[in-house]
């Protein structure tokens, strides 16, 4: 793992015994011992301890969350092998000024980034108490499904899990839905769509009992004209929900869709159904193939 990120707005470094002040206000604020436990540290020189300590483990991954104009520290994310658990856990905590307003979510996405690039990393945990549902809501955004409740020194906690070869499809799909995005001002990414897919990639509109086949090259180029030419403006499709099985190197995907945008300068709002098919290449998960239908959720 990195000792620093940096996203759009913050700084992310790595723990040290200057960070001492900041680490003292966080782990007494009341949302950290109410959702994660009172580490009776009271004294700088109690925290400065503390900070010794967790800097000093091996299976400890701290990193201290800062305002990049401002360098002031909000929060941490944490990346820890422990015990009790078969994969390291993810975790993260704000003060609370600073919640609420998406600082957790780009924090974690920088690590979450770097750890579906490391091979020794199969999945991804996160443990909290059942009180925490914004840090249930957290994680379960980014993909983590409920996995079982274990008790650790008399508190029941919930474990949330996800593979990284899931973050891998979930980062894929959602790169292939914003290839087609021109709204706000956005300019739809067709130099992406190639790279994604391998070249013999099928995709199929079905509509009724009929099916309309495409090349990647024939699916592309009417798609082009009319997000170009002012035919289809403001126009996003999003996943709205999804269930993705993988077997080894392969894996389907099946996807609730919406989409919306002004056709010819009226507004529309439609629902409908992808299928998605992947397999694992030598660089990487690939879309093998995709059908599509449009349809009333």
């Amino acid at each position: 793992m990195q000792n620093n990120y940096s996203t759009s707005r913050l700084h992310l470094n790595q723990l040290t015994l200057s960070d001492t002040e900041f680490i003292l206000k966080l782990v007494n604020t009341t949302e950290w011992i109410k959702f994660i436990g009172n580490r009776n540290i009271e004294s700088k020189e109690e925290a400065t301890s503390y900070i010794q300590k967790l800097i000093d483990n091996p299976v400890i991954n701290y990193w201290v969350v800062k305002m990049r104009n401002q360098q002031v520290s909000i929060g941490v994310v944490t990346l820890i092998k422990r015990d009790y658990l078969n994969h390291p856990d993810i975790g993260f905590a704000f003060l609370a000024e600073y919640t609420k307003q998406g600082y957790a979510y780009e924090a974690a996405a920088a690590v979450f980034c770097d750890i579906i690039k490391d091979p020794a990393h199969t999945h991804i945990l996160a443990v909290t108490v059942k009180e925490n549902t914004s840090s249930i809501q957290l994680v379960q955004k980014f993909g983590l499904q409920f996995s079982h409740e274990i008790e650790i020194e008399n508190v029941m906690l919930l474990v949330y899990s996800v593979s990284t070869e899931k973050l891998l499809i979930d980062d894929l799909t959602k790169i292939f839905f914003s290839i087609f995005t021109n709204s706000n001002n956005r300019q739809p990414g067709w130099n992406i769509i190639h790279p994604l897919c391998i070249p013999q990639i099928s995709i199929i509109k079905k509509s009724g009992t009929t099916e309309t086949v495409y090349k990647l090259d024939t699916f592309m180029e009417p798609r082009k004209k009319i997000l170009s030419d002012g035919t289809l403006t403001e126009f996003e499709e999003m996943e709205i929900h999804e269930e993705t099985k993988i077997a080894g190197n392969i894996a389907q995907r099946f996807s609730k869709c919406k989409k919306s945008g002004y056709l010819n300068g009226i507004y529309f709002q439609e629902y409908g159904y992808k299928l998605f098919q992947f397999i694992k290449t030598n660089n990487g998960w690939k879309n093998a193939s995709v059908i599509w239908e449009d349809a009333n959720l």
